[in-house]
């Protein structure tokens, strides 16, 4: 059993590596780390999803550490009740040509509403909204459905984290030619972004970016919808800022 002189010495040096790196201000986000038996819990608020799982990162690669929990959120862009984050959510569902087969449900605590029925279809979608936290459950088409339906529930200005469980069927077997096809296709669904001089490439689970951003605000939002992605480990973002 560790002692408090080692959740201590697991913090500092946490804290220290967070210091270093540039996407994450700990003079405006906050995290607490909690400390048993080889098992880090990381809690609080960060600015956005990159740094969410680059704080992860870091405290998954401290020696010592066997085990994460989760329990970090982002700063929602805007303030939003579960009630309205669902109701945003599932307009966005159901005005998606993809998700025209599939029926679509929300629930708000104990209360839940179904959008759509698609009674010939095998699919269905049902989102679930608790203090911020988005959970998708069911069944979709394809994995570009699912990080789609994902990267969507992301969009939400007041979602403070996504928890995607949307099962596949039939099942498909993961790629980088599937991680790259759903970012093109996110990109240019985005509609603050310019995919049209965006390159990428992924490796194991790696998104590198490369190519032109309009501005600073873009490479920085073009970023996210990568890191959004399901089954996206990691992104590498080398996009050149276009300069006039």
């Amino acid at each position: 059993m560790q002692s408090d002189s080692d959740a201590a010495g697991i913090r500092r040096t946490l804290l220290a590596a967070l210091e270093r790196e540039p996407r994450v201000n700990l003079h405006e986000d906050s995290v607490e780390i909690g400390w048993t038996d080889g098992i880090a819990t990381l809690s609080g608020e960060v600015a956005d999803i990159a740094a969410k799982r680059l704080t992860l990162e870091l405290a998954a690669a401290l020696p010592g550490v066997t085990g994460i929990v989760d329990r970090l959120h982002t700063k929602p862009a805007v303030a939003m009740g579960d009630g309205e984050i669902a109701d945003h959510l599932a307009r966005e569902l159901l005005g998606e040509s993809a998700f025209n087969y599939c029926s679509i449900a929300r629930q708000i605590r104990h209360e839940r509403t179904v959008m759509r029925e698609a009674p010939e279809q095998p699919w269905s979608l049902e989102l679930r909204v608790t203090d911020g936290v988005v959970t998708l459950d069911g069944e979709v088409p394809s994995l570009s459905h699912k990080r789609l339906a994902g990267v969507l529930a992301w969009w939400v200005p007041g979602s403070r984290d996504v928890i995607n469980g949307l099962g596949v069927e039939p099942p498909e077997e993961d790629n980088e030619a599937e991680i790259l096809d759903a970012l093109r296709l996110v990109l240019e669904k985005d509609p603050l972004v310019d995919a049209a001089q965006v390159a990428a490439t992924c490796t194991d689970a790696v998104i590198t970016l490369g190519g032109l951003a309009g501005n600073d605000r873009q490479k920085h939002l073009i970023e996210l919808d990568a890191w959004y992605l399901f089954g996206v480990d990691k992104v590498i973002n080398e996009l050149e800022v276009a300069r006039t």
